[in-house]
């Protein structure tokens, strides 16, 4: 008895170690990107490094532009890949036979493995040849990268969207079937409401893929310094713009690139408080 009480005080003990180098992790990558940041705040000053123009030469660190760029790109991303991927979780878990099920499945797993620079490889050149032939353009910018974005999220919230209606207790479809309702009916009045919480956790967390993207982005999307006016115009991300300049800057214009990565991190951290307040709400519910 003494024996299995020590080991289980071990185990115990070292997944409390275990957890904790984690938030070590966390709170050392926090505190290195906001040192390095704080040069720009400092010297270039807030009103610079959040206005409209960047031009190092010129002492201009401005991250607008790019943070236009980020959420651009990431809206466009939710509002293609999202219907696409709730539609796959209703079809695997609604009308779907068992074989094409298990086939469908292992495909949207598949695709969670497949490597982002593989992505935007057939991307730049597959997609972008085959929209600067539709749009007369150069086939390169937002709708580019939008398309590969949502490519790349239609996994994340498929699987996750799948997991929350198969989570709604069976009486409930059984019920409504029972009062007359159609299949529809049931799964847009009775199922997408029961898992609506799963969903938007789904959506959240498929946010975060996309805006933390950066490969595949980079090589679809342009890239050009400049504010997007049309869903072909190329520009810049705070992901794209880091990759690009990071190597061969210096001073300030380096401290600029880290605060944009600050500026990325809260955003990141700000879903993820997203998810927490949701999942949170769904267990107050229950």
């Amino acid at each position: 008895m003494q024996g299995v009480i020590d080991r289980e005080w071990i185990v115990k003990k070292t997944l409390f170690v275990l957890a904790m180098l984690t938030v070590l992790g966390i709170i050392l990558i926090i505190f290195f990107v906001a040192r390095e940041s704080i040069p720009a705040f400092r010297e270039a000053g807030p009103a610079n490094l959040f206005g409209a123009d960047w031009n190092p030469k010129e002492g201009q660190y401005g991250m607008l532009i790019f943070i236009v760029g980020t959420l651009t790109t990431t809206v466009g991303g939710l509002l293609l890949g999202t219907p696409l991927a709730i539609g796959s979780a209703l079809f695997l878990t609604q009308m779907a036979p068992r074989r094409v099920r298990s086939v469908a499945t292992r495909g949207i797993e598949i695709l969670a493995g497949v490597p982002s620079i593989v992505l935007g490889w057939l991307g730049l050149t597959v997609l972008v040849p085959w929209l600067r032939t539709l749009t007369q353009s150069t086939g390169t910018g937002i709708l580019a990268a939008s398309i590969i974005l949502a490519i790349m999220i239609i996994p994340t919230i498929a699987t996750i969207s799948k997991d929350a209606l198969e989570a709604v207790p069976p009486a409930y479809k059984e019920a409504s079937l029972a009062m007359g309702a159609t299949r529809w009916q049931t799964i847009r009045r009775v199922l997408l409401p029961a898992a609506k919480p799963g969903i938007i956790v789904a959506v959240i967390l498929g946010m975060g893929r996309a805006i933390g993207e950066t490969m595949a982005v980079a090589l679809v999307i342009g890239p050009s310094t400049a504010f997007p006016t049309s869903l072909w115009s190329p520009t810049h991300t705070m992901t794209t713009k880091i990759l690009i300049e990071m190597g061969e800057s210096t001073g300030v214009q380096r401290s600029s690139l880290f605060a944009m990565g600050l500026v990325l991190l809260l955003l990141s951290m700000a879903l993820i408080l997203m998810v927490r307040l949701v999942t949170r709400e769904r267990k107050a519910e229950r």
